[in-house]
This record gives structure tokens, C-alpha cells and sequence, in this order.
């Protein structure tokens, strides 16, 4: 190395100079394929039969509409008009420790994405020595060396392997905000159903002990029958036998009930034993007569697995420039200035000075066929994210013809149950009738009300069919979840 001191005024070469600032403008290319977006998809229709009928309503009461073409607005869970479910939901968002997983992974993710980036800019470090060492000329000598100074390298990146690997991290990182956004749908869909089953539960063992009641009265009056000997054994024997079977319908129902608040609890990030879930009661709900049905090509914009699989698919196409670039040149510049003595007082005294600039040059000649290889790895990790976003795209259009189809069967089976109810109710008035005028026995009176407890079930179940697949229809066309992550953020920071 030369020393400064010996150089006029201390300055670098012009040389030197001139070299240096040649490398650093010399043109750059950042090789490898320029993301190009998926189109989207070119169907215009999900399930034409069901958005025809869906489309068109009906005339019975609480038929519901679709919308072709209109978007979500808002927290989607809204439409049902229960203060109870919104309470509990935004207590399952602030609480989920899914969210609170997914929230650190994008902080992660953000990360990696300035450490990429640091490459792009010079690397300095201070470096220090000390040592002993013997030298031959003039005359035979052992001393003691100190050296303390800075070092700095810069990658020209000429070839842009480092730009494509900042745009990869990047992509991973977007595709973690949509797995944040993914578990906020999931989140929000599994609040809204374990409300909706534990009301229907509660309806439910309200009707069947219901149910119980009247057999044990059936069962009451055919036993005194037969011990004034106008009913015969077997007819005892059956209302004993139907009442056993219809006390098997309540544990199951009450296992649904304890199941769905601890399903509540969980997803708010609480125990069970903890607490705090309402008493939901199908009355707490209003269906929504009117949903919004976005149209395929804007749906790919709004699911988040959708969303995420073109990240990855954006990452998986800058994989392929970062193993490109490394089939070229790697051309590195650097520099030091040392202060160097023989001892530690003599380390910064004038003309101890040294300095040091230096381009290097590293090309692969020959590495057993792994960057090929490399890169023919990513090329098909590329294809493999590519069929990967179609196969999303193709699930998520069949899940959303599928919840369609579940709307209009769950239409026409609530009508039907809603028949079936009126029909018994009817017949129950008619029996009680005939029993005030003396016409009809106690027991066609009790059997009549066994009858319209039976079709109550069967009007409760359907009833929460349809407020189930309602949630489906929201989930599957991505629940407004898209720019979820910036919401509770922002959320999170309100006093």
C-alpha cells in the first residue's frame, strides 16, 4: 500500500479515480422475467341456475336476493343486525392469537426485506489488528504492528440479483399480510357460525324439553289409563319407549351448546373457564333479504388465499432472477484507509497513513452444474406457483357456486319447514278444539303437540342452515377481509 503522505496534497491517483468512477456507471441490467399479473378469471358467472333463481327472489317471506356485480361494504357480520355478535367479534379480533401469530410473521417478513435491501448500498466496517512480525530487509528485524481503520465493499449488482432477491422478500412479505388477512376471515366466519349453532342449540333444547314434557304427560295419562284398565300394556310400553328415544335428543344438543361457547371463548384467546360469552337466541339475528355478489374477476382481488398465491407466485418469479444472476459476474468494489504503528502512540501520527482501492471480479467457471441446476429449480418452483394461483382461482369459483346452491336449496327446505310448522300448528289448534267440545281425546290432543314440537326442531335447524351458509356466501367471496391488517393496526393504536 502507498502512503498518503507520499502522495501530493494527499490526494488519490486521477487514475485511480477515473477507474473507480468508470465501474460504479457502468450500465446495469437486472436479469431474469419481469413479473407479469395472472389475468383474471375469465368467467363472468359462478353457477348461472342458482344466480338466476337467486336473482330473481321469490314471493315468500324472507327470501333472499343476490346481486350480481355489487361489493361488500364494511364488516360483513354487520348485516345481521345483532349487537351481541359485533361485541363479540371485535373481542375475538383483539384477542386471537392467530392474528397475533399472523401480526408478528408480517413484522418478520418486513425485516427480511431490509436486510435484502441493505445490499444495495456500500458495507463499511471498522476493523482493528494488532500483531508482531519479522521482516529481512534491509537488515533482520522483529516488531510489533498496530492497525485501526475503516473498510468499505460495494456489490455493483450489475446483473441485479440483489434487486430480485429485495423483490422477493418483498412478495413474501405480502404474502404474509394475506395469511393475516386469511386467518382474520377464517376468524370472523368461525364466530359468526359458533354464534349462530349455539343459538340454534338453545332453541333447540328449549323445543325438546319441550317435547319431554308432553311425553311425560302422554305417558302420565295412558299409565292411569291402564290401571282403570282402559288402555292395554303395549300402549304403555310405546310411551315409555318414545319418551326413551326422545331423551336421547338432548344430550347431543346440549354437547353442541357447551362446545360452541368454548369454541367462542378459544377464538377470543380465552379459556373456557374464563367466561364472557353472551346467551345468543336466534331472535338476535336478522337475515339479510339482499347480498351483494361480487363478480369473478373482482373476487380475485378480495380472497385472500387468492391474493396470496399471486404473492408467491410474484416471489417464485423473482427466485428465477436471483438464480440467473448468479450464473454472471459479480463485480465488487472496495476501499480502506489504515492508520498503522509500531506502537499504540504512534498509530495516528502523520505519514502512518495508508490507503487501499481495489475492484474485484468473481465469474463462475465451473460449480458442478449447481447454478444451473439452481435456476432450472426455480424456473419449475415458478411453474409450480403458477398452477398453484389457477387451482386457487378454479377451488375458490366451485366454493362459491357451491354456497349459491346451498342458498337456494336452504330457500326452498325453510319453505317447506315453514309448511311443515303451519300444517302441525294447525292441526294442534284443531285437536285442542275438539277436546274442549268433547270430540277428540287427551291423547290426539298430546300427540298433536308432540307433532308441532317435532316440526319446531325441523323449522329451527333449517332456519340456522340458512344463517350459516349466509356466513359461507360472505367467507367465500373474501369477507371484505383485503386491507384487513391496515385496519386493526389502526385500530390497535385508538386510545
Amino acid at each position: 500500500m502507498a502512503s498518503l503522505a507520499s502522495l501530493p496534497d494527499g490526494r488519490l491517483p486521477r487514475a485511480a479515480v477515473a477507474a473507480a468512477l468508470s465501474l460504479v456507471l457502468l450500465p446495469a441490467c437486472t436479469v431474469g422475467p419481469d413479473y407479469t399479473p395472472p389475468a383474471p378469471p375469465v368467467s363472468t358467472h359462478y353457477d348461472r341456475e342458482a344466480e338466476s333463481r337467486l336473482a330473481s327472489g321469490g314471493d315468500r317471506p324472507g327470501d333472499q336476493r343476490t346481486k350480481l356485480g355489487e361489493a361488500l361494504d364494511g364488516d360483513w357480520w354487520t348485516v345481521f343486525r345483532s349487537p351481541r355478535l359485533n361485541l363479540t367479534m371485535r373481542g375475538a379480533i383483539d384477542g386471537n392469537f392467530d392474528l397475533k401469530i399472523a401480526d408478528a410473521r408480517i413484522a418478520q417478513a418486513s425485516e427480511a426485506v431490509r436486510a435484502a435491501g441493505g445490499d444495495l448500498y456500500p458495507q463499511v466496517d471498522l476493523g482493528a489488528q494488532i500483531g508482531r512480525g519479522r521482516s529481512n530487509a534491509p537488515t533482520p528485524a522483529t516488531a510489533n504492528f498496530y492497525a485501526v481503520g475503516p473498510r468499505v465493499s460495494f456489490d455493483l449488482d450489475i446483473f441485479g440479483g440483489t434487486k430480485r432477491l429485495v423483490e422477493q422478500q418483498g412478495a413474501l412479505a405480502d404474502a404474509q399480510k394475506h395469511r393475516f388477512e386469511a386467518a382474520y376471515l377464517t376468524l370472523t366466519g368461525d364466530v359468526a357460525s359458533q354464534a349462530f349453532l349455539l343459538a340454534s342449540a338453545r332453541a333447540q333444547i328449549a323445543a325438546v324439553r319441550t317435547l319431554l314434557a308432553d311425553d311425560e304427560r302422554m305417558l302420565a295419562l295412558l299409565r292411569g289409563a291402564h290401571m282403570q284398565g282402559g288402555v292395554a300394556q303395549p300402549d304403555v310400553a310405546l310411551a315409555e319407549t318414545q319418551l326413551a328415544q326422545d331423551q336421547t335428543l338432548l344430550p347431543p344438543l346440549a354437547q353442541q351448546g357447551g362446545a360452541t361457547r368454548h369454541a367462542l371463548a378459544v377464538l377470543a384467546g380465552q379459556g373456557p373457564a374464563e367466561g364472557g360469552v353472551p346467551d345468543f337466541d336466534l331472535d338476535d339475528f336478522s337475515l339479510p333479504p339482499d347480498l351483494p355478489l361480487s363478480l369473478p374477476s373482482e373476487m380475485a382481488h378480495d380472497r385472500p388465499d387468492l391474493l396470496e398465491a399471486e404473492a408467491a407466485l410474484r416471489a417464485a418469479s423473482a427466485a428465477v432472477g436471483v438464480a440467473t444472476a448468479d450464473l454472471y459476474p459479480h463485480l465488487t468494489l472496495s476501499g480502506s484507509l489504515t492508520q498503522a504503528g509500531a506502537d499504540p502512540a504512534s498509530v495516528f501520527q502523520a505519514g502512518n497513513s495508508l490507503w487501499g482501492v481495489a475492484a474485484g471480479l468473481a465469474s463462475p467457471l465451473f460449480h458442478g452444474g449447481a447454478l444451473e441446476a439452481n435456476r432450472r429449480a426455480a424456473v419449475d418452483g415458478y411453474i409450480a406457483a403458477r398452477a398453484t394461483y389457477q387451482r386457487t382461482v378454479v377451488r375458490s369459483l366451485g366454493q362459491v357456486a357451491d354456497v349459491l346452491q346451498a342458498l337456494d336449496h336452504d330457500g326452498d327446505e325453510y319453505s317447506a319447514q315453514e309448511r311443515a310448522l303451519a300444517a302441525a300448528a294447525t292441526s294442534l289448534r284443531l285437536n285442542r278444539d275438539g277436546y274442549r267440545a268433547g270430540e277428540t281425546g287427551v291423547l290426539q290432543v298430546l300427540d298433536a303437540e308432540r307433532a308441532h314440537q317435532r316440526a319446531l326442531l325441523g323449522q329451527i335447524r333449517a332456519k340456522t342452515a340458512r344463517y350459516l351458509d349466509t356466513v359461507q356466501f360472505f367467507i367465500a367471496l373474501g369477507g371484505n377481509a383485503s386491507g384487513s391488517y391496515g385496519r386493526v393496526a389502526s385500530a390497535s393504536k385508538e386510545p
